[in-house]
Formats: C-alpha cells, structure tokens, sequence
C-alpha cells in the first residue's frame, strides 16, 4: 500500500537508484524486466522514480529476477522499513508548494547549498517576519494562517540544515537588501538575523556592489544549487521566479554544470566574503536612521 503523499525521502531514493543499477547491470531495460515479472512497465517505471512506496514482495521479485547477491539483497530487503517512513517534513505538507515536497528528500540529504537572489534576502536566510512579508506581497491568495504556517516551515527547515551542518553560500546583490519588506522594523530585523548567522562557520554571504558590473547571475530568478555527497542523489538545480508557487528543478548534468558554473563566476566577481559584515551594519544603520 502506497504511503499517504508527502514526499520521498533520501533513504527511497538511494534504494531505488540501487535496484535501478542491478536491473542494468542484469542487462534488462524496464519493458524487459517488468515482462519477465509479469508487470506493466509503468508500475517498475513508477517504482524507479520513487513515485510508489517499495512493497516489500516487489522488491524481493526485483532482486531475484536481477541476480542480486545474497548480502546485496539483504541489505536492500533490511532498508525497506526505514526507506518507506515518511520525512520529518510530512506533517507539514499542508504548507508545501508540490516541487517543494519533492525537492525536501534532496534537501535533508544535501551536503552544500549554494543561493543566489536578485532582489530579495533568499529565502533559506530569511527571518520570519520578513518572510511573512514577502508572501503577502508574492502570494496573495494566502491568508495570515497560512503565511504563518509557511513562516514557521521555513524556521524548521533552517534548522534542520543547522543540524545536518549543511554549508550554504549565498550570493545577492547590496540592492536586495534594500528592498524595504514589511516595513523599517522588519527589515532591521532581518539585517541583524543575517548578520548574526553570518558569523557562523556554515554560512558564507557575498555581496554584488549596486556600481559592480554585469555577472552570470545579472536578471536570473533565485536560484539555489543543492550539492549531495551522496552519491545515489544527483545534485539539483531549482530556480522560481515564475508563477507564485512553481519552480523550475533539474537534476541532469548539464544544466547542473552550467547553474554552477554561473554561481562560480558570479562568487568571483562579487565582494569578498570579508567584507560582508561591514556592509550589512552599514546597512542597518541605514534602516535605523
């Protein structure tokens, strides 16, 4: 029975990229396999892509049509349970645009994040008040509840990267910062809280001069690039900006490559790291003045 929707986990992924990998080291394509067991091709397809949760009698019929080895097998057959549990972000499904459900496997597995915004403190560094802000101007047809509910979703994910001791470096420009959201209270707010995380050891923020010159990142939506160690789960790329609530998430090589590359060359050409912490306070006095 399939669990209730809320997301895969990284646990299912890493299964799933297992099996996939015996089924092709057994020389079988999907129709191959799925007609050596009798099944539709859609429901092994469905299975490889970690859209179904992993019933313990197909995946023992998995591993003995692929020849798995008796200690592969047993490992695999052994991780079911954990694979099949819901993420710690399932009660908060109510709060999830679907991309965003999708995309929390890969953010509880990730290992480095990279964040870039063109006019706005990205959303992983925001406070909550700022982010409730930026909704009610973004995402109208939410009410207070519901910003509420997506403001506090924001704090957890903050701090289970936290825990994970997940490294994220953010890049944006000195103007993002001066976009007055919520008001003079709230902006300060979120100067200081950026700040103060600024200071830790697993954030880096760089900054683009308002007289600094075009780079690869000039005019392109946020984008955030999630490095996974990993390696059953492919690095991904997700950049919004289109409709309120949709996103744009790849997580082949090429563009991969590419969105790092931008990051790469954009980290470059902005200030040094060092000399984010003057310009935040000079910032903050600014909004206190």
């Amino acid at each position: 029975m399939a669990r209730e929707r809320s997301g895969r986990t990284a646990q299912h992924l890493v299964l799933v990229a297992r099996l996939r990998r015996l089924r092709e080291g057994a020389g079988l394509s999907v129709s191959q396999a799925a007609e050596q067991l009798g099944w539709h091709p859609s429901t092994l397809r469905r299975l490889e892509q970690a859209q179904t949760s992993l019933d313990v009698g197909q995946v023992s019929a998995l591993l003995a049509a692929y020849g798995a080895g008796a200690a592969e097998a047993g490992d695999i057959m052994g991780r079911l349970n954990a694979a099949n549990m819901p993420g710690w972000w399932h009660p908060w499904r109510d709060a999830m645009d679907p991309w965003l459900m999708d995309l929390m496997s890969v953010e509880s597995a990730t290992d480095f994040l990279r964040v870039w915004d063109p006019g706005l403190v990205p959303l992983l560094l925001r406070s909550p008040a700022y982010a409730m802000a930026v909704d009610a101007v973004l995402r109208p047809e939410l009410d207070e509840a519901a910003r509420r509910r997506s403001a506090d979703l924001l704090v957890e994910r903050q701090q289970r990267l936290r825990e994970q001791q997940t490294r994220v470096w953010a890049v944006l420009p000195v103007s993002a910062l001066r976009c007055r959201v919520g008001g003079a209270e709230v902006m300060r707010e979120q100067l200081s809280s950026l700040r103060e995380a600024a200071d830790q050891r697993e954030l880096t923020v760089q900054l683009h001069g308002e007289d600094a010159p075009p780079h690869p990142l000039t005019g392109v939506p946020a984008l955030s690039l999630y490095r996974v160690e990993t390696p059953e789960i492919a690095d991904h790329v997700v950049r919004e900006g289109g409709l309120p609530g949709t996103a744009d998430v790849w997580d082949t090589d090429s563009p991969v490559q590419e969105f790092r590359t931008m990051l790469d060359v954009s980290c470059v050409m902005a200030m040094k790291p060092t000399a984010t912490d003057e310009v935040l306070q000079d910032e903050y006095d600014r909004q206190s003045g």
